[in-house]
Order: structure tokens, then C-alpha cells, then sequence
């Protein structure tokens, strides 16, 4: 129900309560009944159970488990073992990976207060907040966090701090009068408080209207429980390499069995025949090579400040195409600070001022505040506003702290959000420390200083004229008209303006009439000082920077502006979004940067226009209020140290030390993740194709099956587990952030790379299918030497050419620098080292079905490896020269 709408006496008769003597304990009894604890619950999530039979039951591990089981049904006992074994180590490694529990509901429920003081039966009483119903009459007081959403009934100088729901830093002013309007967003809503919000100042009496899951802050806990996780581009192109796989694999294997069949040849040697090629199809190092490259990526991101808590988002960044970003701690710094002090003097005549006049204001500024700071550089503790101006004062020397000890306060009266003023009253103890300030007053005059800081209106009803250092100025109607308009250029640049005013009046005189206009102050949320650097690095490296915030939309433009976020495209807000809806907010979104006043609804309702444009959407915030958009968007991006727990459980990223400079940092170390991966990929397709057309082509030549499953998984294991693991540890390639992110429509293997893994596959096997038919037709000439080890050696050799050269796709050898990834080094000596085992040991030579290589077989088998590191370097070589012919 629009609650904010609606007369207080509605509000409690639809609730049948009494703000007197609140509700009956047996009426509270019987509303837990029917409403149920005021809590947030979750709905549940994926169990473990349905996260492991996933893994098992991939396309890769399925095919793998028909392997098993043919070879058992043949007797190959050995490599049934090995195989399954095989596939429960990759099946328990992606389980532990993608077990990760949903802890945002635990999160929100962390936001719950444990008691509150709440009027039942007549009496005040102090009750768990779990306990609270609709109806519930609840007192609070500064400090308090808000235990359900309210209307508020009676308020004194209430403000609170709503930032984790509107995204403004500043304090809501509060009052009880209804509202009058439609689409009122929730930071417009001044005479309501919500659920998990806190009580930055003054006291008040509320009207409980919503508790648990009917809450602003409920309504954000199921928003985070009906998103659903994506996947990310990187995992959709796996899914659809491993089926394109699959098919293929099974497909050449039962055409292999076929013809063998219908060669006459042994029925058992077909199906061994079979389930090599299926193997050797298979890249069964895949998903644990991409999995451990992420993660490698992960701990390097970790120095650069940013956590990753789901490794797919580590690829993800390095497609991110739109950044949404929330302005509120994101790109500006959560906190208010004066950004100009003007006095009468800049206002009006020359637009100068002098140091006497400076003094003047900054003096008034500090007088009229009940903010703390003892000294310059410790944080100021009160008002964000009124820190703020302790803080500019603190700056040029004036504390509060000593002005009140020759100018104590005597009387005030409080801040009022329906007057918009606060003034103070001080009496002067020191006459010559008052001249210093600009001040001619006399302790023994009975004379006392007024101060009125507030709204520019409301100011200058106490004032008839100006202070400045030149003459007294009665303030006419022109001259109320060149201060309005000051002050109206200040707001339309997204300042909050406040006017100063001081007077001397008698200790007897009642009436503040009389006072001399002394300045205006204007504050704002600056922007980080990174951020402008950080925006047009995303510029450089082809991403659009989005500001979707819930403050004021001259605030959201101004911001925008200093950033550099392009804003042609003007500002939509949260009303406008409601009244376009989703068809018209589809033809915008593309042209606009900037969303103000949105509520959590609006942020998904545009992370999903621009996903359905082909976007892939980061979404950055601190507040609870980002959390159902970090979760829907293809990554979350949450802020660390002063990001909510909930924004930080929905997020995939967490930024560390806040800083929105760190994101480009991020994308930079996503491509470069990215491009390892799709270099690996090409590498084990490759590879694989080699190793197939080497069992499906010599058998054909009169050879018997070349190679065994174990030998092929073997293989597969050493090339596309460790030389996999070496080059995804590959430097970034010196144009990374010079190219447009990857499209998320684009496969992984486009017209070049089929061209690149078909040439890299062929050369492959045929250069080991030369030198096995060599050696077999040869056998009298060379009889120590075993030809299918020479195959085998031969297979491991030629990926690790293929590994060193495929270090880069466009770059040589020696440009991407020898010793520049010593990983990569340390394992091609392991795959060395483990070959000669196989081939050398002798216990293992029966298990392998190995012998051992000498002269002429050992020079043999490196030669594959020769070929196809020149061939793919002078292929690199040639498209270079092309390219700067072009």
C-alpha cells in the first residue's frame, strides 16, 4: 500500500492501532500469528548432491564413462581403471570449484535489530525486533537501526541515513505530513523509514506497516532469490565445443569400428580401436586446465585488490562490454565536502572577497554546528553535512572547539526540516579574539551573537542586509534575485547549498530579525579522484560506463560530467523508466548513460535491456540495494571495505580497496586469462586431431592400432594438463587493452582459428604418422627400435612445439621473450621427464606397453616436434608481413 500517501489517522485505522497506547499483547499475539516473524527467509538453493551429478554427467564425462565400460566389456581392465579415475578427479575438482552457498540471505538477516522499544498495552516495552507486527507503535532514537518499514507519526529533527537503499549519501530529512504524487521513489518518501536503514539524528514515533518478507528491504531478499545465474560467455562456448566434440568423436569412432567390421577385421581390436579415438577426441584436461588457469588468475587479481569470489567471472571481465556503476561510493567518495565557500563579496560587487569576510563564514559555519573535530586529519564524527563543514573550517585553521571557548554557546534552536534552519547564540568572552573573526561585539555590552545556517530561503527570512567589507547593503529584490541565482546555479550543478547569516542582539531581545547575509557554502559527494582516469581507460578498451543511481538527477549529471561518462543521451529517471516501460526503455538504453532516482526494479529492468542488446553487463554498487542487479548482471562487482555484506555475497568480484581504477586493472588481467584459455582450447584441439588422424590413418597403411586408450589419456594428460597449465600463465600480449572486448555472439573457433587448429592438427599427425610408418617398415634395418614408442614420444613432442610457438597468436617466439614465462618452461621439462619414465622405466614399461628409444628412434621422435614449431612461426612470420603490407 502507498502508506506515504495516506493521512497518519488512515494509516492507524487500517491497521486498527492506537499511537497512544499501541496494540494489545493478545492482539500482537494473534498478528505473529497470521503475519508470520519478522525475518527474511530463504527459499532455499542448488544442494550438493545436484552440483556433483552435474559434473558426472557432462558431455566430456559421460563419454568418458562409455569408454570405461567398453573397455572392461573388451578386458582392457587397466584402462578401465585409469579412465574412471580420470573422470572422478575432474568431476570432484569442478565440485569443489562451483560448490560456493548462497550466503546473501544471511547477509540481509544480519541487518535485522536484536531489540526494539515498542508501546503495547500502554506501556513501553522493549521486545525482540523479530517479534514486531503491522500496527506496532515503535520509538526510536539516533544510533537506532529502523526494525521494519514505518510510517512515521511523530518526528523531532528525525533524519536518517538510507544510503544502502537510495544510494545518496546524504541524511533523508524526515516529517509526517502525507505526500502528494505517483512514482514517488523510495529517497522522496520523507515520512516513511524502512527496514535495515539507521536513525542518524533526532528522535520519533513510528507506525509499523510492513515486517519480514513485506518489507522494501524483503522485497530486494526475493528479487536476489528469483534471479537466476547465467552463464557466462566463455562457459556457453565450452558447452558448445564439448557437444560439437562429443558428436565428432562419436562419430569417427563408429565409423572406425564399421569399416574395421567390414574389413573382417578382430571384433575386440575394433572397439579398443573405437574407444581410442573417443579418448583421444576428447580433451578430458579441459575443464581442469580452464578451471586451475582461472584460478591462477584469480590470486593475481587478488594482488591487484580485487577478490574473485566465482572464477568464471575472471573470463567474463574480459568481455565486458557495459559497466553499470552505482555513483554513491563507486565513483564518488561516500562522503560530503564543501566544494566552494562564497561570500557576500564573490556573490555581489567585483566578486572578490577578503580575508576578513572568509573568516566571517567559515567562522559562522562552525559555531552553528553540533559536529566533532578536535583537531586537522582525525574524521569528523556528527552530521555528513555538518562534518563536512567542520572539515573545510579545520582546513584553514578555524576549529570549532576554539571558537566556543571565547564564544560559548548559550541557546539554539535545533535544525527543523519544516523551518530548514538551525541557529545558535553565543556570548562573547573575548572582545579582541571577536574583532580577529570580524565580529565588533563587547562582552559588557549584553550584546550576543546570532548564527542561522540552512536553506537559502528560509535564511533569509531573518535577513534585511549584507555583510561585507564595503557598506551595508539593505538586501532588495534585485539583490535577492543575484543570490537566488547563485544559489540555483550551485543546485543545477548537483551542489546541496546552504546560506550563512550572523547578527548581534540584546541578551533581552526574543526576535532574530535583523541578521547580515554572510555567504553560502556547497557541498557535494566528490568523485574519487581515480575515477576520471578510470572512465576513460574503459573509453580506450571499447567499454560504456553506465551511472544508475537513486539520487537527485542534478546530482547523478554533475557527477556524470566530472567522470567522464558521456551523457548525450540526457538523464532517465526511476518515474520515466515506469512510465516508458520495457519496449521504451529498449529504444533508450543504448543512448543513455545516466539513470537517477531508480529503485532495485529499475537496475534489473536495465541490466536486462542492455543484456538483451547483446550487452555483457558489470554491475558495481556497495549497497543492499545493487544487490538483486550484481546478481543478474554477467558480473557483480561489489565494494569491499565500504560495501554492505549483501552487495558482497551477490557479487562474483570484490574490489578491495574500492576503487573504481582497479576494474581496468581487472578487465586488462580477464583478457589476458581469456586469451590464455582460447590459446589452450586451440592447443588441445589441435593436438587431439593430430593424435586421430594418427589411429585413424595408420591402420589404414596396414599398421595395427597405433595406440592405446591409456597411451592417448596419457597424452592427453601431460600435454593438455601441464603444457595447458604452463600457458595459461602466459604475459599479456602487448595490444590487450588496445581491441574491442570479444563479442559475446562470437564462437570460439572463428574462420581463422579453424584454419590455424586444421593446419596445426594436420601437421601434427602427419609428421608422427611419417616417422611411425617409417620406423615400421623399417624394422629389420632398426630392430631395437619399438615404433609405436616412437609414435607415442613423437605425439608429446610435437605440442611441445606447438606449446612454445603457440604463446601468441599474432607475436614470435622470441618477441613474447624466452624466459618471460618460466612456467611454461618448468613444464615442458616435466613432460620430458614423465615421457622418458614411460618409456625408460621398466615397471612401467608393461603397464604403458613401452620400450625403450635409442639413436635413431630418440632423434625421430623429436623431429614432429621441429616441424611444427617452424611451421607455425613462419606462418606467423608471413601473416605479419602481410599485415604491415595491408
Amino acid at each position: 500500500m502507498d502508506w506515504h500517501l495516506r493521512d497518519i489517522s488512515d494509516c492507524l485505522a487500517d491497521l486498527d492501532s492506537n499511537p497512544s497506547t499501541g496494540l494489545s499483547l493478545a492482539d500482537a499475539a494473534n498478528r505473529l500469528a497470521n503475519h508470520g516473524r519478522n525475518e527474511l527467509y530463504d527459499r532455499g538453493g542448488t544442494s550438493p548432491w545436484h552440483i556433483l551429478w552435474e559434473q558426472f554427467t557432462s558431455t566430456m564425462a559421460l563419454i568418458l564413462i562409455a569408454a570405461a565400460v567398453l573397455s572392461a566389456v573388451v578386458g582392457a581392465f587397466k584402462d578401465m581403471v585409469t579412465i574412471l579415475a580420470i573422470v572422478v578427479l575432474f568431476a570432484l575438482l569442478g565440485f569443489f570449484q562451483e560448490f560456493r552457498a548462497e550466503r546473501a540471505m544471511r547477509a540481509l538477516k544480519k541487518l535485522a535489530v536484536p531489540g526494539v522499544r515498542v508501546r503495547r498495552g500502554g506501556i513501553i516495552i522493549e521486545i525482540s525486533a523479530i517479534e514486531l507486527v503491522p500496527g506496532d507503535i515503535v520509538l526510536l532514537e539516533s544510533g537506532n537501526l529502523v526494525p521494519a518499514d514505518c510510517r512515521i507519526i511523530e518526528s523531532f529533527s528525525l533524519r536518517a541515513q538510507e544510503s544502502l537503499l537510495t544510494g545518496e549519501a546524504a541524511e533523508a530529512e524526515k516529517s509526517v505530513a502525507a505526500l502528494v504524487g505517483k512514482n514517488l521513489s523510495i529517497g522522496d518518501r520523507c515520512n516513511m523509514l524502512y527496514m535495515g536503514t539507521m536513525v542518524s539524528y533526532g528522535r520519533g514515533v513510528a507506525l509499523v506497516v510492513a515486517t519480514g518478507m513485506g518489507t522494501e528491504l524483503g522485497r530486494i531478499a526475493e528479487l536476489l532469490q528469483q534471479v537466476t545465474t547465467e552463464l557466462t560467455p566463455l562457459q556457453r562456448r565450452l558447452a558448445q565445443l564439448g557437444k560439437i566434440l562429443a558428436v565428432l568423436s562419436v562419430a569417427i569412432a563408429a565409423l572406425i569400428f564399421a569399416l574395421g567390421i567390414l574389413r573382417g577385421e578382430d571384433l575386440r581390436e575394433m572397439l579398443m580401436t573405437a574407444v581410442s579415438v573417443a579418448v583421444a577426441a576428447i580433451p578430458e584436461g579441459l575443464p581442469a586446465v580452464v578451471t586451475i588457469t582461472l584460478a591462477i588468475g584469480a590470486q593475481r587479481m587478488l594482488r591487484k585488490r580485487a577478490l574473485i569470489r566465482k572464477l568464471p567471472a575472471v573470463e567474463t571481465l574480459g568481455s565486458v562490454t557495459v559497466i553499470c556503476s552505482d555513483k554513491t561510493g563507486t565513483l564518488t567518495q561516500n562522503r560530503m565536502a564543501v566544494t566552494e565557500l562564497l561570500t557576500t563579496g564573490e556573490i555581489f560587487s567585483s566578486g572578490t572577497t577578503i580575508e576578513r569576510e572568509h573568516n566571517l563564514l567559515l567562522t559562522a559555519l562552525c559555531l552553528c554546528n553540533d559536529a566533532v573535530l578536535k583537531r586537522a586529519g582525525e574524521e569528523a564524527i556528527g552530521d555528513p553535512t555538518e562534518t563536512a563543514l567542520l572539515v573545510a573550517g579545520a582546513g584553514e585553521g578555524v576549529f570549532r572547539y576554539e571558537l566556543e571557548t571565547h564564544l560559548p554557546r548559550v541557546a539554539e534552536i535545533p535544525f527543523d526540516s519544516k523551518v530548514k534552519r538551525m541557529v545558535t547564540i553565543h556570548e562573547p568572552t573575548d572582545s579582541e579574539y571577536c574583532a580577529l573573526l570580524g565580529i565588533s561585539i563587547k562582552p559588557i555590552s549584553g550584546q550576543q551573537l546570532v548564527v542561522a545556517k540552512g536553506a537559502l530561503d528560509s535564511v533569509l527570512e531573518l535577513c534585511d542586509h549584507l555583510l561585507d567589507s564595503t557598506e551595508r547593503r539593505t538586501i532588495d529584490n534585485e539583490l535577492r534575485r543575484i543570490v537566488e541565482g547563485k544559489a540555483n546555479n550551485l543546485a543545477a550543478q548537483g551542489r546541496r547549498v546552504l546560506a550563512v547569516a550572523c547578527g548581534l542582539k540584546q541578551n533581552s531581545q526574543e526576535e532574530l530579525q535583523g541578521l547580515g547575509l554572510v555567504g553560502l557554502a556547497a557541498m557535494m559527494d566528490p568523485p574519487r579522484d581515480e575515477a576520471r582516469t578510470a572512465v576513460a581507460s574503459c573509453k580506450n578498451a571499447g567499454i560504456r560506463a553506465v551511472m544508475i543511481t537513486g539520487d537527485h538527477p542534478l546530482t547523478a549529471n554533475a557527477i556524470a560530467q566530472e567522470v567522464g561518462i558521456d551523457n548525450d543521451g540526457g538523464v532517465l529517471t526511476g518515474a520515466e523508466l515506469d512510465q516508458m516501460g520495457v519496449t521504451g526503455l529498449a529504444a533508450r538504453v543504448g543512448d543513455v548513460s545516466v539513470f537517477a532516482r531508480v529503485s532495485p526494479e529499475h537496475k534489473l529492468l536495465i541490466v536486462e535491456a542492455l543484456q538483451r542488446q547483446g550487452a555483457v553487463v558489470a554491475m558495481t554498487g556497495d549497497g543492499v540495494n545493487d544487490a538483486p542487479a550484481l546478481k543478474k548482471a554477467d558480473i557483480g562487482v561489489a565494494m569491499g571495505a565500504a560495501g554492505t555484506d549483501v552487495a558482497r555475497e551477490a557479487a562474483d568480484m570484490v574490489l578491495l580497496d574500492d576503487n573504481f581504477a582497479t576494474i581496468v586493472a581487472a578487465v586488462e588481467e580477464g583478457r589476458t586469462i581469456y586469451d590464455n584459455i582460447r590459446k589452450f582450447i586451440v592447443f588441445s584441439v589441435s593436438g587431439n586431431l593430430g593424435k586421430i588422424l594418427a589411429v585413424l590413418v595408420l591402420p589404414f597403411l596396414g599398421l595395427p592400432n597405433p595406440l592405446t586408450p591409456l597411451q592417448l589419456l596419457w597424452l592427453n594428460l601431460l600435454t593438455d594438463g601441464l603444457l595447458g597449465l604452463g600457458m595459461g600463465m602466459e604475459r599479456p600480449e602487448p595490444d590487450v587493452m588496445g581491441r574491442p572486448p570479444i563479442s559475446p555472439n562470437s564462437g570460439i573457433f572463428d574462420r581463422a582459428t579453424i584454419m590455424r587448429v586444421l593446419l596445426t592438427g594436420s601437421t601434427i599427425g602427419f609428421s608422427t604418422i611419417a616417422v611411425a610408418w617409417y620406423f615400421w617398415h623399417h624394422q629389420g634395418i632398426h630392430p631395437s627400435e619399438h615404433w609405436q614408442s616412437v609414435l607415442f614420444t613423437s605425439l608429446a613432442c610435437a605440442q611441445i612445439g606447438q606449446a612454445m610457438s603457440l604463446r601468441s597468436f599474432k607475436h614470435s617466439f622470441l618477441r613474447m621473450g624466452f624466459f618471460t614465462n618460466p612456467l611454461l618452461l618448468t613444464m615442458v621439462a616435466c613432460v620430458a621427464l614423465l615421457q622418458g619414465v614411460a618409456i625408460y622405466l621398466p615397471a612401467l614399461q608393461p603397464w604403458f606397453r613401452t620400450a625403450p628409444l635409442l639413436g635413431h628412434g630418440l632423434i625421430a621422435a623429436l623431429m614432429p616436434g621441429v616441424v611444427v614449431f617452424v611451421v607455425l612461426e613462419t606462418v606467423k612470420l608471413l601473416f605479419d608481413k602481410r599485415a604491415a603490407q595491408a
